[in-house]
Parts: C-alpha cells; sequence; structure tokens
C-alpha cells in the first residue's frame, strides 16, 4: 500500500521532500492523530510498536513493584510491633516527657484556651463531652484492647505481673468526677493532667524530703514531707498562675487524687495492651471570672528537664482559663 508523500526504499519508507503534501482538513488532523487508517497506527504508532511499549513498561513497573518489595520485607523484618526500634536517648524524642492537658478546645486558633459561661448549659456540656469522651477508656473497659482483663489495682509495694497493667482509680477524682460534672457547672472546672508516654523511660524521684529543688512550690514541699515514706516514688504535679498577675487571681487549687502526682508503680511504659497514662485532677476552686487565667503546670522527677521558654515548654504545659458570668 503506498503512503502520500512517501517513498518505499529497501523496504523502509522515506518522505519524498518534494511531492506536495496532501492537504488536510483540521478534523482530518485529529482523526489521523488518533486513528491513521493509511498507514495503520494510533497514537502515532503502529501496533507492534504498541506492543513493545507496553512490554517494556511491564517489565519496568514488575521490576520496581518487586524491588519495593524486597526493600519494605526488609524494613519490617528489622521492626518490632510492641517496642519502638529506637528508645530513650537514641530516639528523636529523647528522655524528657512533655506534658498534656484535657479537655482541649476544638478550634485549631485557642487550642490552649478553656472559655465558658457557667450560666451557658450549652457551652459547659460541650466541655463535659469531650472529658467524657477523653476519659471513656478510663470510664468503661470495654474500651480498652483487653476489655480490662489484664487490669489489676496496683500500690507501691505490690508489684506488676508480668503482662497485667495498673487500673487507674476513677472513684478518687471527688468533685473531678463525671458525676460532679467536672465542676464545669460550678465556675470550678477541672482540667486533667497527663504525663506523655515514652517507651522504657524511667523516673528518678524526688523521694528524699531533705533534698528537694529551692525552686519547688512551698505547698508542695509540704505535701511532700506529709506523704508516706512508702509513696515517696511519685513523679510530683503542682500547678500555678504563669506570671504573678495570674497568681493573684487564679485562686486556690485542689489535686486529685491526692498523692498529687503520677505514682511510680505505672512506670516504665512497654506498650503493654490496655495501659492507660495516669492522671491528675487539677481543681481550681474560685478562679476570677471574666479574666484569662495563664496557667502552668509542671511534672517534678530528676530526670525532666524543665525550660520555661514559652515558645517550647519542657517538662511542663500552659493553657489559659477563662470563666464568664
Amino acid at each position: 500500500m503506498s503512503v502520500p508523500g512517501k517513498q518505499v526504499k529497501n523496504g523502509v519508507y522515506e518522505f519524498d521532500y518534494t511531492r506536495i503534501p496532501k492537504y488536510k482538513t483540521r478534523w482530518e488532523s485529529i482523526r489521523d492523530e488518533i486513528y491513521n487508517k493509511e498507514e495503520g497506527t494510533v497514537l502515532g504508532k503502529t501496533g507492534k510498536k504498541w506492543g513493545i511499549t507496553g512490554l517494556f513498561y511491564l517489565f519496568f513497573f514488575s521490576g520496581l513493584a518487586i524491588l519495593f518489595a524486597i526493600c519494605m520485607k526488609g524494613l519490617l523484618a528489622t521492626l518490632d510491633d510492641h517496642r519502638p526500634k529506637w528508645i530513650l536517648e537514641s530516639s528523636l524524642i529523647t528522655t524528657n516527657p512533655g506534658l498534656g492537658f484535657r479537655p482541649i478546645s476544638d478550634n485549631t486558633d485557642e487550642r490552649s484556651l478553656i472559655w465558658y459561661s457557667a450560666s451557658n448549659a450549652t457551652q459547659v456540656r460541650s466541655w463535659t463531652a469531650r472529658l467524657d469522651k477523653f476519659l471513656e477508656r478510663y470510664l468503661n473497659s470495654s474500651y480498652l484492647p483487653t476489655s480490662g482483663r489484664n487490669q489489676q489495682i496496683c500500690s507501691y509495694d505490690q508489684p506488676i505481673k508480668p503482662g497485667n497493667v495498673c487500673a487507674v482509680d476513677v472513684s478518687d477524682w471527688g468533685p473531678c468526677s463525671p458525676q460532679e460534672g467536672y465542676g464545669f457547672n460550678n465556675s470550678a472546672p477541672c482540667v486533667f493532667i497527663k504525663l506523655n508516654r515514652i517507651f522504657g523511660w524511667i523516673p528518678e524521684y524526688y523521694n528524699d524530703t531533705q533534698d528537694l529543688p529551692k525552686d519547688m512550690p512551698a505547698s508542695l514541699i509540704s505535701h511532700i514531707k506529709a506523704v508516706k515514706t512508702s509513696e515517696l516514688n511519685t513523679v510530683w504535679v503542682s500547678c500555678s498562675g504563669e506570671d504573678p498577675a495570674d497568681n493573684e487571681i487564679i485562686g486556690e487549687l485542689d489535686y486529685y487524687p491526692k498523692n498529687q502526682g503520677f505514682p511510680g508503680y505505672y512506670y516504665p511504659y512497654e506498650n503493654t495492651p490496655g495501659y492507660l497514662s495516669p492522671l491528675v485532677a487539677v481543681h481550681f476552686l474560685r478562679p476570677k471570672r471574666n479574666q484569662i487565667i495563664n496557667v502552668e503546670c509542671r511534672a517534678w522527677a530528676r530526670n525532666i528537664i524543665y525550660s520555661t521558654t514559652k515558645l517550647e515548654k519542657k517538662g511542663a504545659v500552659h493553657f489559659e482559663l477563662m470563666i464568664d458570668d
């Protein structure tokens, strides 16, 4: 079959540039680009060329898939489902746990602000609902992976059994319990503080009442000196106004449970199924109304580094509290 504008030489098409090319309309040009009946091409390629191209990419992507599978298999062979590969000093988060607080606002621009009116039932309910959601695994063990079957009541003198986790006593929260509305409806809200998890981290306790930090609050020092000797292995928690002006309006604080800290028997964290982080509820008894109160809560252990830099809190957490009339 002859092709206009082409000549056959030794079985190969060669263009004859002296021949006037055949005029094509725009539609004919588009049609021939898609399928050229005279040349037997689809999108500029013959069936043979399309077959060669298809086989090339088939082998190329198959090779990539096999190489990727080998790399992933090798990577996963080095990982453990229950233990991080890099822990403590060799990990990115190192050995200095931070603190977190709940409830947290849903507004991304006000994540650190707890602001509501105690006379507005809708606003009160929105904050208590956030705490209900956060505490649901504490209040109902059926939400846990093990349904609480491996929980045990722990104490400072009783070692935990292998494979078990320490239960968190939710009956020791007093006015910070769900039944009391976490104090929000009484303009005396409770904020829950937790220590962030670091696999394998063991606290170094301030358990010598004669060797306490000079910057430790006097109220916490008095509390530690009144604690039983057997209960001194605790990561202590204290909260206060961030600045002197905040301390004047923050009012009196209570802590629940009364040990005012995270008991040492919850550590180290080893990713055991059903593990729950211990909590400390801070009860703001009489905070000043209609004014933002900057609050800082700090964890106390010898191996928790504390930094007062507002851009990067270490060993502490900051939030604001504002209660309207």
